[in-house]
């Protein structure tokens, strides 16, 4: 798509200021009288503000993005025309301190004070900045600049200020702010009344000090408005220094103007560009590093009726008409080509304003750069926004001499100053800025589980148990080829949802997720880990899993797996569901008990398969299900807290494979499968337990999806996880295994896709991505994986949120520690082995537990 623009400039000479031409230039600047929700209200005017939602638009495909700029730009010419508006790029820095404030009250398990100090430090070290935007439009004018200037003139002599807002008029303010957001809530900026917190920080930022924070209240009036804008700038040549309260410079300020565009910008692309601000970066002229600049922007505009903009049209066509028809009387009888030129675009402008709805505006687009180090680092940071925007063949220039009337200008409830530097084209044109668009995912608020990569820096929040609190879904997936940090984010998620409280139930088919235990131990939780082998016999029997009506018919199930099919044939059905039935009837049942009553029967064939059980619970896969319980073997409860359950040597049928086709390994390794995943959907459903979010999460869920019982397993859980508070969490390196599950593709809410390497995968990944299937997909998912240098970046992926917003993220956590104690890599979990059998050693050794980490240390050194 291009756009294409006309600049206009017009001269203010020194005459025209003797006249009075321009004077907005050397007006004060306006008293505020009252801030309130969405309203701004000085003594000369009203304005309605509001923010602005970003889009997600760097992997958004080029039709859409279309769409998209071609939606905003219809807003524009149907919500706008009439209004003087004003546009605001802001950015703030993500502070620590209020994370810390928020940890506390989204966490209630674990160490909540070590997190959120490990957090904040985190934060604090990464500095990462958030955009805002901000849109006021002007509704009601209260009075002249001039007459304004007098009355506060006199007032002040005579010491009579009055600083309140009648309550008729606020409230008349009030709903016609609310009814203009109705109609901005329908564009693509989804726009909302600005909380009269946020104007207040807006308002207050500009002065580089240090402000109270603002009273909980409807309106601010009087004492608190002064407090709010109290500074000192001093202008210059090329900037305005800002004083704190004691006289020495708080911040060195340069407005930049944007005085010429080319005739056509191409978009999507690099030329949006109000949209590329968060991409400018400088080379720090001390340290040498690369950081960002974040210019921020402010661009007042008012949209042209089709009256009005027909009439400037004809004007300006009729103007050069006289002027052509005037030099062809001459002497010469020639005529100017720009003069025919000028004539010719006016007449072909009016068609396509007739034919084609093209509506105009005239904007004003002012970039602010700021320091608070050095007047040096500021001009380095504006030489770098220079540089940047001439790449994109557009001028931007330090204005030289109007810094305090440009400054002034960009200001929340000043005025237009500076009309001459401004520029008349098609309200198409703003929006191929794409100021809208960038980086955005994950939830509005919650937990902080990573950082956005994108054009937008910020973060990605996700609560992978928050479906269910807001009727929706449940199921999140992790997809990716092996090593790039799949399961270890899955783990992270896990994290999160136990410190909020969850009962949280990993089962791992892997054997690399101990690390889970150890992450969960370093943050506090009530952590247990359960390993199913010869050594821990009876920690998944089903007896002690289930309530006891339920438990007798499941464990008769498994014991059928595991006989051979004669005995099935000979009716030993029967004999085993008489015996559970019997210790299903007394104060301690087990399934060892069944055994015994088996062994002891009179019947031969109950004896047999008595005797056939018992050698089964002497394997490794037949202990956790048949074995008589030891001392110290942990159980699995159904309590809150982070619990492991690891199956080492599980052995899968293929799905649709008789019993009487299946190994020995496989009955068993299916009976066992089974007990766990009746221990996982019993716990999920128990009723006092349904106010609780759960998570059951499976990595390596291939292991499941090629038998039936598993499938199965999956599907119940994904559908009912709404009703039942329960979300699952699944990570698989096929996503084609995934595509025929319909009810767990229903449930999915959101994606997290990894690196995927073959062509099948990639397609199958971009269908559950809800990306476009082909080449460009194709390389995204090939090369997220690894950075400029093809190293592997682990924990980069794509994401698709439940608002189907996809964008690029890394998973994030908040110490080195905490991601050492998460690795899967096996040199790592090596090191833990030795180092927990060390461990173990210095305690038998009367030597204490071993070192200790210190929580917040682990915080500071992440950040480093």
């Amino acid at each position: 798509m291009s756009t294409t623009t006309k600049a206009t400039k017009k001269g203010v000479s020194r005459l025209g200021r003797m006249l009075g031409l321009g004077a907005e230039r050397a007006m004060p600047a306006p008293n505020l009288v009252a801030l309130a929700d969405g309203l701004v209200v000085t003594d000369t005017a009203a304005e309605a503000w509001y923010i602005l939602s970003s889009a997600n638009t760097d992997l958004m495909p080029e039709d859409r993005q279309d769409a998209e700029q071609d939606a905003a730009a219809l807003a524009l010419s149907k919500v706008l025309p009439g209004y003087d508006c004003h546009l605001k790029i802001i950015w703030a820095r993500l502070d620590g301190e209020r994370y810390r404030a928020e940890a506390r009250e989204l966490f209630c398990a674990g160490d909540v004070e070590a997190v959120a100090e490990m957090w904040a430090q985190r934060l604090d070290g990464l500095d990462l900045p958030q955009r805002h935007l901000l849109l006021g439009v002007r509704i009601a004018e209260r009075d002249t600049a001039a007459n304004a200037t007098l009355k506060n003139s006199a007032a002040d002599a005579l010491g009579l200020r009055h600083t309140g807002l009648a309550d008729g008029e606020l409230t008349q303010l009030d709903a016609l702010a609310r009814r203009l957001e109705g109609r901005l809530e329908a564009t693509p900026w989804r726009a909302q009344i600005a909380p009269v917190e946020l104007l207040a920080w807006a308002i207050s930022r500009e002065s580089y000090r240090p402000q109270p924070a603002p009273p909980n209240l409807p309106t601010l009036t009087g004492a608190c408005l002064v407090r709010l804008t109290q500074s000192r700038a001093l202008p210059h040549a090329d900037h305005v220094r800002l004083l704190d309260a004691r006289g020495d410079v708080a911040a060195w300020v340069s407005v930049l103007v944007m005085p010429t565009f080319p005739e056509e910008l191409h978009t999507p692309g690099e030329q949006e560009w109000l949209r590329c601000l968060s991409e400018i970066s400088y080379t720090h002229p001390t340290s040498g590093q690369d950081t960002l600049v974040c210019p921020e922007a402010s661009i007042r505009f008012s949209v042209w009726k089709k009256g009005h903009a027909i009439k400037q049209v004809d004007k300006v066509r009729q103007s050069a008409k006289e002027q052509r028809k005037s030099a062809a009387q001459g002497s010469a009888g020639e005529t100017f080509a720009e003069t025919e030129e000028t004539e010719q675009v006016m007449d072909d402008l009016r068609m396509r304003m007739s034919r084609d709805s093209m509506t105009l505006l005239q904007d004003h687009p002012r970039l602010l750069v700021a320091s608070i180090e050095s007047l040096e680092d500021l001009r380095a940071r504006a030489d770098a926004v220079i540089a940047h925007f001439a790449g994109l063949s557009i001028d931007v220039a330090v204005a030289a001499d109007e810094q305090r009337e440009l400054w002034l200008e960009t200001q929340v409830g000043d005025m237009l100053r500076v009309g001459d530097l401004g520029h008349i084209r098609g309200a198409d044109a703003l929006a191929a800025s794409m100021f809208w668009g960038g980086s955005e995912a994950g939830d509005d608020d919650g937990p902080i589980a990573g950082l956005l990569t994108g054009t937008t820096p910020g973060v990605c929040r996700l609560d992978i148990t928050a479906g269910s609190a807001r009727g929706d879904a449940t199921t999140t997936a992790f997809i990716g080829r092996s090593g790039r940090g799949k399961t270890t984010s899955m783990m992270l998620a896990c994290l999160i949802a136990a410190m909020r409280g969850a009962f949280a139930l990993m089962l791992g088919f892997k054997g690399d997720e101990a690390g889970l235990i150890r992450a969960g131990q370093y943050l506090g939780l009530d952590s247990h880990h359960v390993t199913c082998g010869t050594d821990t016999p009876a920690v998944a029997d089903l007896f002690r899993l289930l309530p006891k009506g339920d438990a007798a018919l499941q464990v008769v199930s498994q014991m059928l797996i595991m006989l051979p099919e004669r005995m099935r044939d000979g009716g030993v059905e029967t004999h085993l569901l008489k015996a559970c039935n019997a210790v299903a009837e007394l104060d301690d049942p087990a399934s060892w008990r069944v055994l015994e009553l088996l062994k002891n029967s009179e019947d031969d064939l109950a004896q047999e398969a008595g005797y056939a059980l018992e050698e089964v619970s002497r394997t490794q896969l037949g202990a956790p299900l048949l074995g008589a319980p030891r001392e110290g073997a942990s159980p699995l409860r159904p309590e809150p807290g982070l619990w492991l359950v690891q199956v080492p040597g599980l052995t899968m049928p293929q799905a649709g494979t008789v019993p009487r086709d299946m190994t020995m390994t496989e009955r068993v390794s299916l009976a066992l499968m089974r007990g766990l995943i009746a221990y996982a959907l019993s716990t999920s459903a128990r009723a006092d337990l349904r106010n609780l979010p759960k998570v059951v999460a499976v990595p390596e869920v291939h292991v499941l999806t090629g038998t039936d019982d598993g499938r199965r397993f999956l599907d119940y859980i994904a559908r009912t996880g709404r009703a039942l508070d329960t979300s699952l969490a699944i990570d698989t390196q096929d996503p084609k295994s995934l595509l025929g599950l319909d009810g767990v593709m229903e449930a999915i809410t959101t994606v997290c896709g990894f690196e995927q390497s073959t062509r099948a995968q990639q397609d199958a990944l971009a269908e559950l991505l809800r990306l476009p299937v082909g080449d460009a997909s194709r390389a995204l998912i090939h090369g997220v994986g690894k950075d400029a240098h093809g190293n592997i970046r682990h924990g980069h992926c794509i994401v698709r949120d439940r608002r189907d917003r996809v964008a690029t993220m890394q998973w994030d956590a908040p110490s080195a520690e905490l991601l050492h104690a998460l690795s899967t890599n096996p040199k790592d979990q090596a090191d833990h082995h030795e180092q927990s059998h060390a461990g173990d050693q210095n305690q038998t050794d009367g030597q204490g537990s071993g070192p200790t980490t210190d929580l917040s240390k682990a915080g500071s050194e992440a950040a480093s």
